[in-house]
């Protein structure tokens, strides 16, 4: 990766990550006004999937063949599975345990899973090994969101 392209993609990286507590803020919110968490998370994924279909109209000028879509591996599927059961914990756990806390934990079990996946090349991601110093930043997260936590 060039430096260029690194340049360009971290802004994307900082956005991406600063949204999800705002959206746990407001899926928080929402679920206040709505009356659970499930229905909260629900909306929450509607209007996501709604904008994403849009977007792909939008930018390929052309309603997207599904065909291909159909015959993916049953495991690709899980992708959506996954992302409601992060969005409802989301809603579930920010007002209980703050959204500084719900992040740090959040964090630390995608370092983790990600250090997994990368060693064991999981889901066809080119493989990179779990080194000591990957090791070390995954427990250095783990002892900050201690910190973060406790005071």
């Amino acid at each position: 990766m060039t430096r260029v392209t690194w340049l360009l993609l971290l802004p994307m990286a900082l956005a991406a990550g600063m949204a999800l507590p705002t959206q746990f803020a407001i899926n928080t919110q929402l679920r206040n006004v709505v009356g659970g968490p499930v229905l909260a998370a629900g909306i929450s994924f509607l209007v996501g999937t709604v904008a994403l279909f849009v977007a792909t109209i939008v930018m390929s000028r052309a309603v997207p063949d599904l065909g291909p879509a159909l015959n993916a591996p049953w495991w690709m599927y899980m992708g959506g599975l996954l992302g409601a059961g992060f969005v409802l914990a989301s809603v579930i756990l920010t007002p209980r345990l703050g959204a500084a806390t719900t992040i740090g934990l959040f964090l630390t079990g995608q370092v983790i899973a990600s250090i997994i996946i990368d060693h064991f090349g999981l889901f066809r991601v080119a493989v990179q090994e779990a080194t000591p110093p990957r090791l070390l930043g995954a427990l250095l997260i783990v002892a900050g969101v201690f910190l973060v936590q406790r005071f």
